[in-house]
């Protein structure tokens, strides 16, 4: 891919990760994450509001996806709010979820 074709938020957002160390399937994720909610949004994730990370966060559990993977998704998501964006507002409108706990009885 050629880096003209790289928009400059996900540059900036690359940049981020490589400096934080972050490994290749890592990155891999958190762009496919990022991409995920761009897409949800229909625009860029930089004009997104408090009330577009709930909707998203709803889709996610409305169309079943595990907990697993909303959460990972989420996580590639509160990166570009927190670390590249510095929309800390934003990133703490993000909440991970638990499995269920299991009693054995």
């Amino acid at each position: 891919m050629s880096t003209e074709s790289i928009s400059p938020l996900r540059r900036r957002m690359i940049e981020d990760m490589n400096a934080r160390k972050l490994g290749p399937h890592s990155q891999r994720s958190h762009i496919h994450s990022c991409k995920r909610f761009a897409a949800f949004l229909k625009r860029s994730p930089e004009t997104a509001t408090p009330e577009d990370i709930r909707r998203f966060q709803l889709h996610l559990a409305e169309t079943g996806m595990s907990i697993c993977n909303r959460n990972r998704i989420m996580t590639g998501l509160r990166f570009l709010l927190r670390v590249t964006l510095r929309r800390l507002d934003l990133a703490a409108e993000i909440y991970h979820l638990r499995e269920p706990q299991r009693f054995l009885w």
